[in-house]
């Protein structure tokens, strides 16, 4: 393990703490590694930015939307499936069913998530490009025009709930990750 109260050297630019393999070892040696405290960027300009870009966003959101809905889908499509089991039906026809239940639910569920976090990402992307600034309003606004935009061919009484769920939903995950911040020691 490295001793960051000992070793430490500082230079111009960076913090470098001093890494030795062989430290628990008592063994005199000299090749002591240099590793950076902070994050290294190729370029000056991505250290001043204090965000993911809009396509890394777009990944991000679409990404874990799908996958968690996939997961929470194919959870909930096996249990449907299990309580459709007939009990005249063979052990292969029970995981037949579970499985294709599942599956197909996962699929409807991980696509409905996926398209969410995508119209999310853009519309939140833009907001703070209009807005230049990054502040809990782009969040709010996005989560309801994402909720509205989402659910809009359903009528405008139907797009109106889902941006208002859309928009409570995105204060409350913002809210969420503050408290997390600040009482979770990490």
């Amino acid at each position: 393990m490295a001793d960051s109260s000992s070793n430490q050297t500082h230079s111009k630019e960076h913090n470098y703490r001093r890494y030795h393999p062989y430290q628990q070892f008592d063994v005199p040696i000299q090749n002591l590694y240099n590793l950076p405290t902070s994050p290294e960027f190729l370029f000056h300009e991505e250290s001043l930015n204090s965000r993911r870009s809009w396509g890394e966003n777009l990944q991000y959101y679409t990404g874990s939307g799908y996958l968690s809905g996939a997961v929470l889908g194919a959870i909930k499509g096996s249990v449907e499936g299990l309580r459709q089991a007939e009990p005249s039906d063979s052990l292969k026809l029970r995981v037949n069913r579970v499985l294709n239940s599942g599956g197909q639910v996962g699929r409807r569920f991980g696509n409905s998530l996926g398209v969410l976090g995508l119209i999310f990402a853009g519309m939140e992307s833009g907001l703070i490009y209009l807005r230049d600034s990054d502040d809990l309003l782009n969040t709010v606004a996005a989560g309801l025009g994402t909720g509205a935009i989402y659910r809009a061919a359903g009528g405008l009484r139907s797009a109106a709930v889902a941006g208002a769920i859309g928009g409570i939903t995105a204060a409350a995950a913002v809210a969420g990750k503050q408290a997390v911040k600040r009482y979770v020691p990490i």
